[in-house]
């Protein structure tokens, strides 16, 4: 099976930068788009970033012109640079992928453990 696994992280103050990467690995699998969301306490998860294969990428209006998504196909990792970055960007970021997993024959979306992000002085 299909296992996201993230790195990165942990505290930054505000203006500062983090790097969240995340690894797709496990069953032979064909990737659709990999993502990022966040959810901060007693809040929605909503959405970060998404990038396709082929580099199309959408983002948040919040994050738009500070976050940067890109992807190393190869390597079936996703990566989110994040700078400039504010108190309000404080949340547990999720990777996320949209993948056919041939094993077991279907398509659906993982995800990975959550990484903690944390802006503050």
């Amino acid at each position: 099976q299909v296992q996201l696994v993230e790195s990165g992280g942990g505290l930054a103050q505000p203006g500062g930068s983090l790097r969240l990467s995340c690894a797709a690995s496990g069953s032979r699998f064909s990737i659709y788009t990999m993502g990022w969301y966040r959810q901060a306490p007693g809040k929605q998860r909503e959405l970060v970033a998404t990038i396709s294969p082929h580099g199309a990428a959408n983002y948040a209006d919040s994050v738009t012109g500070r976050f940067t998504i890109s992807v190393d196909n190869a390597k079936s990792t996703v990566f989110l640079q994040m700078n400039a970055l504010v108190p309000e960007d404080t949340a547990v970021y999720y990777c996320t992928a949209d993948l056919y997993d041939y094993d077991l024959r279907v398509r659906r979306d993982y995800w990975g453990q959550g990484a903690q992000v944390t802006v503050s002085s």
